[in-house]
């Protein structure tokens, strides 16, 4: 007869749960990110982080109240520069001009657009028109002053969303990636060939090599660098002066960072995310000339609120465009 206690079992432990230790990637490089400053009590949606060319200031945006912040660091003295305007935001990035650029994601199906502000919040301007119905969540200016940009849209079952390009008079909109499921971050690499684009829901990072026109595919330009796995996963992402792609997963409290040939080498993980909590990490920025990262997260309803986090990565920062 069949002994049941000692057929073999499978039991569970601490690394079973959450960061880091149920996934593939686990025996990577991992460190352990820093608390650097708290933005709320609450666990407010924080995205988008991104510093000014000179590395004083730091802009980012809280989600669903369609709130752009501004953390200074000289005293780490907190602002904001625009207040809700009816629409929800994914992101800013700063133009070379210091202008700030929103993501605006509308009602999360559509209505958004990108709109333009000085760093004070002043001479509000319509980029893109939400009357084109995109749900913009991301975007990552060219070496041209055109912008591509993601749209937030679809499911795993119904892929809309897609990547855009804006020309550099803001006129003309050319589609890049057309079907995905959510499209989420996107940036370019160093020499401005080449696209990272994550995609949310389906768990999937893009990696797109483009003519020199910039909107044209390369012949077998666009592939998978890598699946990921957890529910929903790569949100948005940044590279360094060596091409590495750090990608926050949203819902895994870490960042995976890539090499340029899409090989996990390394993660940054938050010191809260193996006890479940601070999972909602959305966001990575590097400080101008330093290899200091931000990440931003939130613990949602857990109780420890929305804060940002430090670490440093493999490299430092790549000079984008908006530092040119």
């Amino acid at each position: 007869m069949l002994n049941f206690e000692r057929l073999p079992k499978l039991s569970y432990n601490q690394d079973s749960y959450f960061v880091p230790g149920n996934r593939a990637d686990a025996n990577i490089q991992t460190i352990i990110a820093e608390p650097w400053f708290e933005v709320s009590k609450k666990g407010i949606q924080l995205e988008g982080v991104c510093f000014d060319r000179d590395g004083k200031n730091l802009f980012f945006v809280e989600v669903f109240g369609g709130t752009v912040f501004k953390l200074q660091l000289d005293g780490m003295k907190l602002s904001k520069i625009q207040e809700p305007k009816g629409y929800a935001v994914g992101a800013v990035k700063v133009h070379k001009d210091g202008r700030v650029f929103i993501c605006g994601m509308g009602d999360l199906k559509g209505k958004g657009g990108v709109f333009a502000v000085k760093p004070d919040g002043s001479d509000y301007e319509v980029i893109v028109d939400p009357d084109k119905d995109y749900c913009v969540d991301d975007l990552v200016f060219d070496n041209k002053g055109g912008f591509y940009f993601t749209d937030f849209k679809g499911v795993a079952t119904k892929p809309e969303g897609g990547v855009y390009y804006v020309s550099p008079d803001y006129k003309t909109i050319t589609p890049i990636l057309k079907n995905l499921a959510i499209a989420n971050g996107v940036a370019m690499t160093p020499d401005y060939k080449n696209l990272w684009v994550t995609e949310v829901a389906g768990n999937r990072v893009f990696y797109v090599a483009l003519e020199e026109d910039g909107v044209t595919i390369s012949p077998f330009g666009a592939s998978v660098a890598c699946h990921l796995t957890g529910h929903l996963g790569p949100d948005s992402c940044c590279v360094d002066e060596d091409g590495n792609l750090y990608i926050a997963m949203y819902n895994q409290g870490r960042v995976l960072v890539i090499n340029s040939k899409g090989f996990p080498i390394g993660q940054i993980v938050l010191p809260e995310a193996a006890s479940g909590h601070m999972l909602h990490s959305t966001s990575i920025a590097f400080m101008p000339e330093s290899d200091q990262v931000v990440i931003c997260s939130n613990d949602a309803d857990g109780g420890k609120g929305s804060w940002l986090y430090t670490a440093r990565g493999f490299a430092k920062y790549n000079k984008s465009y908006q530092h040119l």
